[in-house]
């Protein structure tokens, strides 16, 4: 029976949901599992410039894989794909264009597309496309897949209250306090099975005005790229919504260490990616800096003085 009275719960919003004609799962990994299953995928081509979690996701579903090398681009060198093998191509930092991917897909067909860092950008038209929602937005799990592969009976409903502890302690007192929360709701999906996007996750995303959201974190980009465009090493593209800034420079590894005695905090994402040294040195040395709506311009030109003092310090 439907509960009437009681206590005050959790508003229902109820703005438009960007990627609501997707199908809503628990966590962006599980795109993948799902796609392996419904696909039947046996063998896949990764990138070496990649989160392990992808090759666990893999070895959990019994899919074959191997490596291929990106360029200082983020364009995946491309594989000459074997028979049944899937491409699985990251859009890095929101820097491939529809017409990139399209490409990728006419002249491969078989192709995954992780916009897992380009939450703002469509997918490409029939490409297999999946997107996280943590990453962008103050939620514990969730993931849009779009795919025209149907699943096989009715997925069960993921529950995300019990993982909420980090966000709403962060919210109250900070971060340092509550980041090995955070890693552990992180390593937690690794042993999730495949559901649906959890009620509680669902209603957050529906509180979103992902206008304002996509505004603030373009021009974020572009204050930050007008900074540091003669210093970069990588050539730009400024993509709408972006997630976050990459600055490439020599010493990057010292100068993170340096913010962070700020209160600067730089990741290194995919600290144990492979690849060649031009590779390793990217993942080691490109800063991503956070270009999020919590922020304006005035958190961008203080993160840009802080960062050009330390430059000159190394």
């Amino acid at each position: 029976m439907k509960e009437i009275g009681g206590y005050m719960e959790l508003d229902t919003y109820g703005l438009p949901m960007l990627h609501r004609g997707a199908l809503a799962l628990n966590c962006g990994r599980n795109c993948l599992a799902f796609l392996a299953g419904a696909r039947k995928i046996r063998r896949i081509a990764l990138p070496y410039f990649l989160c392990g979690c992808v090759g666990d996701v893999c070895r959990r579903e019994g899919v074959e894989t191997r490596h291929y090398h990106i360029g200082p681009d983020f364009r995946p060198v491309e594989p000459e794909l074997r028979e049944g093998e899937w491409l699985y191509v990251v859009n890095y930092y929101g820097q491939l264009d529809d017409r990139f991917l399209e490409g990728l897909a006419e002249r491969h067909g078989r192709v995954i597309v992780d916009n897992a860092q380009a939450y703002f950008r469509m997918p490409a038209a029939g490409v297999d496309t999946l997107y996280t929602c943590r990453k962008f937005f103050g939620v514990a799990d969730g993931a849009f897949l779009y795919t025209d592969a149907a699943p096989e009976g009715e997925l069960p409903r993921d529950e995300s209250f019990g993982r909420m502890n980090f966000l709403l302690g962060r919210y109250e007192h900070g971060a340092a306090g509550f980041y090995p929360e955070y890693v552990r709701n992180d390593l937690s999906f690794g042993g999730e099975p495949v559901r649906r996007m959890s009620r509680l996750t669902e209603n957050l995303l529906h509180g979103i005005d992902y206008g304002a959201v996509e505004r603030r974190r373009t021009e974020n980009f572009r204050i930050l790229h007008g900074a540091f465009r003669e210093v970069n090493r990588l050539e730009l593209s400024v993509p709408e919504g972006a997630f976050m800034y990459p600055l490439y420079i020599r010493n990057g590894a010292a100068a993170r260490k340096r913010l962070l005695e700020e209160k600067i905090y730089i990741p290194t994402l995919w600290p144990d990616a492979g690849g060649d040294a031009g590779e390793r040195d990217m993942a080691e040395n490109i800063l991503p800096l956070p270009v999020d709506q919590r922020y304006g311009r005035e958190e961008m030109e203080y993160m840009v003085r802080k960062i050009n003092h330390v430059r000159k310090e190394l």
